[in-house]
């Protein structure tokens, strides 16, 4: 359920300019591209090769990393399961922004929680929230890990990361589910090729 805000006497505004008109205007439909997985599940990667892909064929997008973001918007989180909620309803209003402004938004965020995902995409309309699992063993996820982030959160030194002393909880439905052991190319072909974003 999305919560309702604290300020009262506010109104929500109506533009004049329909989805349809900036889809037209665009030459193509607007949509956000969820990725979801463990650290070093290949998120951040696949979402700039997406989003080069995209560009390539005419197409408004742009990513919105999980660590870029904690620099900016989000600086003020960390990464205690409250912060992590409140970590991913911001971008997800920031998302709505985007798709409602014709452009097609990436993100590469962990998201562990179910719950959190589920109200991002009951932010969207329908058919315009794109959930990605990266479905990648978390031994990959530790071998590719040239920050050393699973080596510290296993001694003890990093708390409530994912997978190894905070919950990760998969997706039971996503739209796409992506192998990042296969090739780059390969993730980025069945990615591109499932998003339906040809202009209506």
């Amino acid at each position: 359920m999305v919560e309702q805000p604290v300020s009262a006497n506010i109104v929500r505004a109506k533009g004049r300019v329909s989805p349809e008109q900036r889809a037209a205007n665009l030459g193509h439909k607007s949509a956000t591209v969820w990725f979801t997985g463990l650290s070093g599940s290949g998120k951040s990667t696949l979402a700039f090769a997406v989003e080069e892909a995209l560009i390539r064929n005419g197409i408004a997008a742009y990513v919105l990393d999980g660590d870029n973001v904690r620099f900016g918007l989000n600086r003020d989180l960390g990464f205690a399961p409250e912060d992590r909620t409140e970590n991913i309803r911001r971008i997800g209003e920031v998302c709505r922004l985007f798709q409602d402004a014709g452009v097609v938004v990436l993100t590469a965020f962990i998201s562990p929680y179910l719950a959190d995902r589920k109200q991002v995409r009951d932010l969207h309309p329908d058919g315009s929230f794109v959930e990605v699992f990266v479905n990648t063993p978390i031994e990959v996820c530790e071998a590719r890990d040239v920050k050393g982030l699973y080596a510290k959160a296993r001694a003890g030194e990093i708390p409530e990361f994912s997978g190894v002393s905070a919950p990760y909880e998969a997706p039971v439905s996503a739209e796409i589910s992506v192998d990042t052991t296969k090739p780059l190319r390969d993730c980025v072909k069945q990615i591109v090729q499932a998003l339906e974003l040809a202009s209506a």
